[in-house]
């Protein structure tokens, strides 16, 4: 059974730092992509950031300059180190891994972890 699972949110002020880890079990994930969304109140989950099995990296505009993702294949986890806080980085985070390219695709999603940005 494949497991999801993130930990390091909390409540932070601005322009401070929190790094997010995400473990991830069940199945082999050295090739899957590996990211980080996030859901604000009322608004669209979107993507903040993911790396593909080659390092290779993608960032959501507003977090260009401030957030890092990085992976560990071998404890297959993933990070998010998140420096400069904004209180528009409030939100619920959520990891994902998946290869939708793959057919059949796979997609698996953590319960998520809050971030709150405020002073």
């Amino acid at each position: 059974q494949v497991q999801v699972v993130e930990s390091g949110g909390g409540l932070v002020q601005p322009g401070g730092s929190l790094r997010l880890s995400c473990a991830a079990s069940g199945r082999a994930f050295s090739l899957a992509y590996m990211g980080w969304y996030r859901q604000a109140p009322g608004k669209q989950r979107e993507l903040v950031a993911q790396i593909f099995s080659n390092a290779t990296t993608d960032y959501a505009d507003s977090v260009k300059g401030r957030f890092t993702i990085s992976r560990d294949n071998a404890k297959n986890t993933v990070y998010l180190q998140m420096n400069s806080l904004k209180p528009e980085d409030t939100g619920v985070y959520y990891c994902n891994v998946h290869r939708r390219d793959l057919r059949p695709q796979w997609d698996h999603w953590g319960q998520g972890t809050q971030v709150t940005v405020s002073s």
